[in-house]
């Protein structure tokens, strides 16, 4: 089977990733970031979910973003809570934000991906059901791709040319849950919430929380994750 990285938040979307990488055919590397994000939760789904695909290898990188802030999930800032979908869609690029994160998890998975000889990562980026960020959209995909074959040996060489593989991009929240179900996926194992309490049940009012709970009611579905 082809290596490929993936980048494993514990969430929905990167959940229901896996397991279609699983299906693809790819021997999947997962990587989880502990970057300085208010609440661990999600790092601990992320290693339920890495152990219920048996991935060949699940790292856990420790940067700490909280340096720079900027974000509510990097720093003390309130998380949004009870927006509708227009206020989403309308309040423009929302403080639950983190500055670059994608570009520097997708760096880390750049490098990873050199050392195992592989040019494919799968990032769950999704450009619909989304809070707006400019690191989710096809642009920023395509661009980044772009620059990744222009910085690699394999890229260069055209040994291992880079993929990075976005499956997700153009579905919403609904489809994406559809397609998890149809792959058997066991949602009740994932963490999509920003703000959990400490027994790590989520919020059911922040920006991501809505959005799950949204697509689930679209999937005709019901949502097996603790809520408080």
């Amino acid at each position: 089977m082809p290596n490929a990285v993936l980048l494993l938040s514990g969430g929905l979307d990167s959940t229901t990733l896996l397991a279609y990488a699983r299906r693809e055919g790819f021997d999947v590397h997962a990587m989880t970031f502990r970057y300085g994000q208010r609440h661990a939760t999600e790092i601990e789904a992320a290693r339920r979910v890495a152990a219920a695909y048996d991935v060949r290898d699940h790292v856990i990188v420790d940067i700490d973003l909280r340096t720079f802030g900027g974000s509510a999930l990097t720093s003390d800032v309130a998380v949004p809570k009870d927006r509708d979908a227009a206020a989403m869609s309308s309040e423009g690029i929302p403080i639950t934000y983190v500055p670059a994160r994608n570009t520097i998890f997708l760096s880390f998975a750049l490098a990873w991906a050199e050392v195992l000889g592989t040019g494919d990562i799968f990032i769950g980026v999704n450009a619909l059901d989304y809070s707006g960020y400019p690191d989710c959209r096809p642009e920023y995909v395509a661009a980044y791709e772009r620059m990744a074959n222009l910085a690699t040996r394999g890229g260069v060489e055209g040994t291992s040319p880079v993929q990075i593989r976005t499956p997700l991009l153009h579905l919403t929240k609904g489809q994406i849950i559809r397609m998890g179900l149809d792959l058997g996926v066991d949602y009740s194992i994932t963490q999509s919430c920003y703000d959990p309490d400490p027994s790590g049940a989520a919020c059911g009012r922040c920006d991501a929380c809505q959005l799950r709970l949204r697509g689930f009611a679209e999937a005709g579905a019901r949502d097996p994750a603790p809520y408080i």
